[in-house]
């Protein structure tokens, strides 16, 4: 899938809004792609992820044991990347912010997994659903991704993979530009729920 694409699949769910948003990483922006609207459509998240899944293997990276998401955002499209590579799917949790296995999940030493996140704007919760794995001594060949927001800046400490990158403006709290400090500010993602 080309970008034009991903980006219809989103629309056709009107999943790309506009206004003030405060990202999960904090900074604001006026575009938010709220990948609940698609993935609330079973056929269209099926789409998408058959699409990262094919762009996964030939990028190399399908010889994976199992797929392993951050909770919450990563646990439908790792699921459903996770059915069209044939692998098990897991995911891990924030407890007391940080991310660990809980639900009997594991992932043994050396084992070979690949994280599979919805959207990446920093690459925080990549970065520490792979923290959390490496320390378990697992092998993590990858990361991949539906939406790259940094369209190839954000560092996730392993090769990111993403169906497309959707360049979007993210500001500071304290640098935003007239139009958007003057507009009252939403918080439509799940960071910090408990």
């Amino acid at each position: 899938m080309n970008k034009e694409e991903v980006l219809d699949v989103f629309r056709s769910c009107g999943a790309i809004l506009e206004g003030h948003f405060i990202l999960s990483s904090g900074l604001r922006s006026p575009t938010f792609l709220q990948k609940q609207r698609v993935f609330m459509h079973a056929d269209k998240a099926e789409v998408l992820c058959k699409a990262l899944a094919e762009k996964i293997v030939a990028e190399g990276f399908g010889d994976v044991s199992q797929i392993v998401s951050p909770a919450i955002g990563g646990i439908i499209p790792g699921y459903e990347t996770s059915r069209h590579l044939k692998k098990p799917a897991i995911f891990t949790e924030r407890v007391n912010g940080k991310f660990e296995l809980r639900r009997g999940f594991e992932v043994k030493p050396g084992e070979k997994v690949i994280v599979v996140e919805d959207i990446v704007s920093t690459g925080l919760s990549i970065r520490e659903c792979v923290d959390c794995l490496k320390e378990l001594g697992a092998d993590v060949v990858a990361a991949a991704c539906l939406v790259d927001r940094s369209d190839g800046e954000a560092d996730v400490g392993v090769p990111l993979v993403a169906l497309t990158g959707f360049n979007v403006p993210a500001y500071a709290p304290d640098d935003l530009p007239p139009e958007l400090a003057a507009m009252p500010a939403i918080k439509p993602g799940s960071r910090g729920l408990q």
